[in-house]
């Protein structure tokens, strides 16, 4: 059995510059963020004096909540602003906002999953790219769209499903900035969603899947990890096409790479190709701090 792999993009307009103590301290474009982390069990290297004057936002949880917090802005610092990254010979666009659930849309660990979409869509392009040769790609949980864009970029039809109105504006602004287009959204439930396309017979060249440990739909629909990964799993072997590519994220804490592969396997047992492990930026100090697992394969 193949052992898991480590990856980490490499980007102009981020860097983890510190972690420890349960947050991190990222640079995005020329703005600096102090945001918790569970998973940075270390100390910091650099000294509370230090992560002050560098820290342009920092996030401060209220209330108790694990969640929700408010942001403290330096006197320059935007409520917006924008980034950039190379994903193939495409230059892709991202708004960045501080929002109340601590994050500021984007996951900079996925461009690495970016490069493989891209990569995966261009190896299927037939016939110069015609439209009735592009390659279909859902994105299921799809957020603010890195991996739609990617997608589209790449030249294929897109369908993004995420269960929140606001998210799906936020990736329609990032697709306008990006000068892309043939990207269709969906509000929906995504197991909803799944479930429905399965009925209709559909058929996808490639599926990507970023699920949260607990969400809800649009009509309060109920998301669980554990409970619902197996059906939506399921929903997905039957949705992919004979010669497409799977895209799985995980951030559960607790849930490992080896653990993807297998619930995959099960469903699709002899992949032309598959990769698994962990995504991670690594700060000024040297500490690797770990931000997620993959599992992606090619039928």
């Amino acid at each position: 059995m193949k052992s898991p792999e480590l990856l980490s993009p490499e980007w102009q307009d981020y860097e983890l510059i510190d972690s420890g103590d349960f947050e991190k301290l990222e640079r995005f474009g020329r703005w600096v963020t102090r945001r918790p982390e569970p998973q940075a069990i270390w100390h910091k290297s650099l000294s509370e004096e230090e992560w002050q004057r560098t820290a342009t936002a920092s996030f401060r949880r209220e209330g108790g909540s694990e969640e929700r917090g408010r942001w403290s802005l330096s006197p320059k610092q935007p409520e917006q602003w924008r980034i950039s990254q190379r994903v193939g010979d495409k230059q892709i666009v991202f708004r960045l906002g501080l929002t109340s659930f601590k994050h500021v849309g984007i996951f900079p660990e996925q461009a690495e999953n970016w490069n493989f979409i891209f990569d995966s869509v261009r190896e299927m392009m037939d016939g110069g790219g015609k439209s009735a040769d592009r390659p279909k790609v859902l994105n299921m949980f799809a957020y603010t769209g890195g991996a739609s864009l990617a997608a589209a970029a790449a030249g294929a039809e897109v369908t993004h499903v995420d269960s929140v109105k606001q998210c799906i504006s936020w990736a329609r602004e990032n697709m306008e900035e990006s000068h892309l287009e043939g990207i269709r959204w969906v509000v929906e439930d995504a197991l909803k969603f799944a479930r429905r396309e399965v009925r209709r017979g559909h058929r996808y060249d490639g599926i990507i899947l970023d699920p949260p440990a607990y969400g809800r739909g649009p009509e309060g629909e109920k998301w669980v990890l554990e409970q619902n990964i197996a059906e939506m799993l399921a929903l997905c072997a039957e949705l992919l096409s004979p010669r497409g590519f799977l895209v799985l994220n995980l951030y559960s804490m607790g849930l490992s790479a080896l653990l993807a592969k297998s619930a995959v396997n099960q469903l699709l047992p002899s992949p032309r190709t598959e990769q698994f492990g962990e995504l991670y930026f690594t700060d000024r100090q040297g500490k690797n701090l770990p931000l997620g697992v993959y599992y992606r394969c090619k039928k």
